[in-house]
């Protein structure tokens, strides 16, 4: 049984490295960087890859009849930079654009705008447009502060806590791009299962291929032997995102994976890191990755079939060294031992059958009476540094989490604590990030370190805060639905009433709040109503005008201005409160 007491190889105490900007980090994610600079790869004679130009790559197919732009990264200025780069190698004109998936789409318009067509066809995946909405609203505070964490948003550029990479690119987006103008069009031609086009004058498959998201396909080009895919990453595969995802069943990739490598292909392009060329490396390739997604899989589930809890499942699963060798399944990204909570928890939920996480003592009391039996904070804080000096960095931080998490903040979180225990804290992450060979940890770990210390305030991120733009685009139903999770139920206590909203573009969405719930309605019946522009209300809801003003000065109406604006102060939005002083700058 002594399989069961391995450490993970998560982080390596010890192994830290400099990088050239003066970074501290591992030297295996430093020597990464070099497979994400800029350079935009050509693969065979009519394709090209750009990679390094942000987290994702812009690819190219030259056909007979024009260019095939696939994936148009994160925003236009990204866009703008990959068609310069495409200019240099083929003057062939624009004449389609295909997404492998929903995460890179947005800078679309600046494709339309070089092909000179208002009409460009785009291909794309059925799912692409649900998952765009799907991964805001009402997620969208959890999902906006878990990329500011993975994709260290908000890491300084140089010095020991300075981003180094970001496991799948460079950065999240490339800094010159800013500002960052959104450009998304819809796919025009969808699908959701096997499809054929004839594109460019070329064949071209459309093969559905879930990954990490749902609405992922590899794209075949049979008469060059080429694959694009967003499968075959240049790092191990992230069953678990630290940044916070739905479950990403490994099966269901395996499948994705194997059907790619029956293909036999020539060149693989990929939506992130350089591309890979010759059949033989491709399928070996091909193989050793979805054999070490299979090993992960397979022993966690052999593990739990065992009777292993989560915390002995983590020293059990521990991918062979072999796998280690070739940077396509390395560590570089997610880490196994993270992933192997995900498989568990995707199979069987959270209960591990540990007795102590059955109804465990919620905190902060957990932490206190953690603190009085260890004999109080002093005792406390030496056993942390001298954990902290043996470099045993993760008992230093379980016992830090007791004295920053044993108290309440002014927020009401289990988050406070002297400001030297917080740096103690600050101080274990901080020895992770610098010995860890995966980005994602590094970066996360920096971030949370660098709020401990004070130097950086992601309060922001854990209210929700709607951009005014945003609203704007969406239908009346989706902002207004997006209002259910802000309800406060000691607010609302017993109020059994219905409230219909109508917009001056003729849609109009309602809400029923009753049992301290708001339920999502037609608003085809109702108690209340409330008139006002779109436009007001995306401003409303961005906490840049209050609604009590609008109806007080005639800018909105209501059947009973009153008994509204008690209807919405049951929401937390400061736009919506009375109570709240000012809307938010």
């Amino acid at each position: 049984m002594t399989d069961f007491l391995r450490i993970p190889d998560s982080f390596l105490p010890g192994q830290t490295g400099t990088g050239p900007n003066g970074q501290l980090a591992h030297p295996a994610t430093i020597e990464h960087s070099k497979r994400l600079e800029e350079k935009l790869y050509r693969v065979g004679e009519k394709a090209w890859t750009y990679v390094g130009n942000g987290l994702s790559n812009q690819s190219f197919v030259e056909g007979p009849a024009g260019l095939i732009v696939i994936d148009t990264g994160e925003c236009v200025e990204e866009m703008d930079a990959a068609l310069t780069a495409i200019r240099k190698e083929t003057n062939a004109p624009i004449v389609a654009c295909i997404y492998t998936h929903f995460h890179y789409v947005g800078g679309t318009t600046a494709v339309v705008k070089a092909s000179g067509l208002d009409d460009l066809p785009i291909y794309g995946h059925s799912g692409i447009e649900e998952n765009l909405r799907r991964f805001g609203g009402e997620v969208g505070p959890r999902g906006a502060r878990g990329l500011v964490h993975q994709f260290a948003v908000m890491l300084p550029p140089d010095g020991p806590d300075g981003i180094v990479n970001v496991g799948l690119g460079k950065f999240l987006r490339n800094p010159a791009h800013a500002p960052f103008t959104p450009g998304h069009l819809p796919a025009q031609h969808t699908f959701d299962e096997r499809a054929e086009f004839e594109i460019a004058g070329l064949k071209v498959e459309c093969l559905p291929a879930p990954s990490d998201a749902t609405d992922s396909i590899t794209i075949w080009f049979p008469e060059l032997s080429l694959a694009i895919n967003n499968l075959l990453w240049p790092a191990l595969f992230n069953v678990f995102a630290i940044r916070g995802e739905e479950y990403r069943d490994p099966r269901i990739l395996l499948k994705g994976l194997d059907e790619m490598a029956e293909l036999g292909a020539d060149y693989l392009l990929g939506a992130h890191g350089p591309p890979v060329e010759g059949s033989s490396e491709i399928l070996k390739s091909i193989t050793n990755y979805r054999d070490a997604i299979q090993f992960i899989w397979d022993q966690t589930v052999r593990g739990a079939n065992l009777g292993l809890t989560l915390d002995e499942l983590v020293s059990f699963v521990k991918l062979p060294e072999h796998f280690s060798e070739h940077y396509m399944t390395a560590q570089l990204y997610g880490v196994v031992e993270h992933h192997v909570r995900q498989v568990y928890s995707g199979l069987f939920g959270w209960f591990d059958e540990d007795e102590s996480k059955l109804f465990p003592t919620p905190s902060p009391d957990r932490a206190q009476k953690l603190i009085e039996g260890f004999g109080g904070k002093p005792a406390v804080r030496s056993r942390i540094d001298t954990a902290l000096e043996s470099m045993d960095f993760r008992w230093a931080i379980e016992l830090a989490t007791w004295l920053v998490r044993g108290d309440l903040n002014k927020r009401g979180r289990a988050d406070a604590g002297d400001q030297e225990d917080r740096n103690r804290l600050a101080a274990g992450l901080k020895g992770i990030a610098r010995s860890t060979t995966s980005a994602n940890v590094r970066n996360w770990c920096l971030t949370r370190a660098l709020e401990l210390e004070g130097s950086l305030d992601l309060e922001r991120f854990r209210g929700h805060r709607f951009r005014v733009a945003e609203v704007r685009s969406q239908t009346a139903s989706q902002s207004v639905t997006t209002l259910k999770v802000l309800l406060k139920p000691d607010v609302a206590g017993d109020l059994n009433q219905s409230l219909r909203i109508e917009f001056d573009d003729g849609t109009s969405a309602g809400l029923h709040i009753r049992n301290q719930v708001a339920v999502p309605t037609t608003g085809e019946s109702f108690d209340l109503s409330l008139s006002i522009r779109h436009s007001q209300w995306a401003e409303v809801l961005g906490g840049k005008q209050k609604l009590v003003e609008l109806l007080s000065g005639g800018d909105a109406s209501a059947t009973d201005s009153e008994a509204v604006l008690a209807f919405f102060d049951c929401f937390d939005s400061p736009g919506l409160s009375t109570t709240d002083a000012g809307a938010r700058s």
